[in-house]
């Protein structure tokens, strides 16, 4: 890899890569970068023919019901784009005992109005979400529940088709963010494979050998170049690699990307490479039937290239271990709030994101477990209190009591003794419409829930 007399790119894993952001945007968005470099390579009808047939299409309208977020912004665009290792046909030999389809990336694109800059959000796999009811294609439906976010591809997709398993994933992220979402791209297993294999295989450098038995992958230490399995275990592998988190994961897979998408930008010159990526690339695709075809995700490639880099932003929804919570839960990650709340406020209204402020707003985490809050009923109606704590327990808060209102009110309200502004911020920001004020009177140590007639309890994140 890397050629004579030319500059090298820095291989994966053996120091910092500095990640290209168009690289990585356009290539986990596996379709729309391919019909990227078919625009400029420029082929012959009848393989856009094929190319275009290759695309696979899903009808999720029918599947996500009328319960769904409001577009505050018209013209903007949000796609969920997916990562998905199903187990049928030529990935079945991973993840062995497994017989659903699943994720295993999760990010949701913003295109604003304006196209003068996007936001791409990583949604952790182990992210601990409400996830709603769905239909598992198999004529029987889930209840709701907490799980990982990427249980919902598994349930929807129980009776083996994409738009099901799609439809679940959009209904859980629409229900978490807040964001609607537009399209959905799903790329699987295979078709990336195909892809590094066309490029002759990716340079990667592990500073420490990888024996991965759940990822099928050995590695010694040392630079080499990876493709067939070994590519597909190196972006999967996790347990055996750095800290051990899906959040170290999502870094390796954007490196990995980034340098996949440099090397086919040098590499794809060659007619045959060229195809053949191509290929690999469209038949690993299923989109929405909006998006399906060459033209249109050729129209949403372009949008994105006239991006100025700079203004491409790439976060991880601020998160903490889900242990600072429940103890016994080392495997899951929890939504930092208010940060994950304003991050997706920003969005839905198409307003750019300061990543720097953001992230020192992260820094110094409240944890759930410490709001300890009161919920008193200003509805009027019977049990609601009950209801809104139980919700507030699964999200991990302490409730240390319900009660009645004094009168019935029409808004949602937190009020919090002087010092404890912060984790008032923090409950409220899980209650769509939700005030925030500070109260002279109250519990010390304790915030004051008043549940108002304008809050329904599944909407509590």
């Amino acid at each position: 890899m890397g050629g004579r007399g030319r500059r090298r790119s820095a291989p994966v894993g053996g120091w910092p890569v500095r990640l290209t952001r168009r690289g990585r945007i356009l290539t986990w968005a596996a379709g729309a970068f391919a019909v990227l470099i078919l625009g400029v390579a420029g082929v012959g009808a009848w393989v856009y023919q094929e190319l275009n047939g290759n695309i696979s299409s899903a009808d999720v309208d029918n599947k996500l019901g009328g319960d769904r977020p409001v577009n505050l912004s018209p013209g903007s665009k949000n796609i969920l784009v997916v990562g998905s290792d199903s187990r049928d046909g030529d990935n079945a030999e991973y993840g062995r005992g497994l017989t659903t389809m699943q994720s295993d990336t999760l990010m949701v694109l913003h295109i604003p109005a304006n196209r003068e800059w996007a936001t791409v959000v990583s949604l952790p796999r182990d992210s601990w979400v409400r996830i709603p009811s769905c239909d598992k294609g198999d004529g029987t439906t889930s209840a709701p529940h907490h799980f990982k976010i990427n249980e919902a591809f598994a349930i929807g997709g129980a009776g083996g088709e994409v738009a099901g398993a799609a439809a679940c994933t959009i209904k859980t992220v629409e229900a978490n963010t807040g964001l609607r979402i537009d399209h959905f791209m799903s790329v699987d297993f295979q078709g990336f494979k195909g892809m590094v294999n066309a490029l002759g295989g990716i340079e990667v450098c592990p500073e420490q050998a990888i024996h991965d038995e759940k990822a099928r992958l050995d590695l010694e230490a040392g630079c080499q170049t990876v493709k067939d399995e070994e590519a597909l275990g190196y972006v999967r592998a996790r347990y055996s690699i750095g800290d051990g988190s899906d959040i170290g994961r999502i870094g390796r897979q954007q490196e990995f990307m980034d340098a996949l998408a440099r090397k086919a930008q040098s590499k794809l010159t060659s007619p045959n490479a060229l195809y053949g990526f191509l290929q690999s690339a469209t038949k690993s695709l299923t989109t929405d039937e909006d998006l399906a075809g060459v033209k249109p995700l050729y129209g949403l490639a372009s949008e994105v290239q006239g991006i100025p880099s700079e203004r491409l932003t790439f976060l991880t929804v601020p998160n903490y271990p889900r242990e600072a919570d429940v103890a016994t839960d080392k495997a899951n990650i929890v939504w930092q709030y208010p940060q994950a709340a304003d991050l997706f406020t920003s969005l839905a209204q198409d307003k750019e994101v300061d990543k720097d402020r953001l992230l020192a707003a992260a820094k110094n985490p409240v944890y759930a477990s410490s709001v300890r809050v009161q919920v008193l009923n200003g509805t009027g109606v019977t049990g609601r209190a009950a209801a809104v704590a139980e919700k507030l327990r699964e999200a991990g808060l302490t409730v240390v009591g319900t009660g009645n209102a004094p009168e019935n009110t029409r808004a949602t309200a937190v009020a919090h003794p002087q010092g404890l502004d912060k984790q008032a911020e923090a409950l409220a920001a899980r209650l769509p419409g939700a005030q925030v004020e500070q109260g002279a009177d109250g519990t010390a140590g304790v915030v004051t829930l008043v549940v108002g007639a304008d809050l329904d309890p599944a909407d509590i994140r």
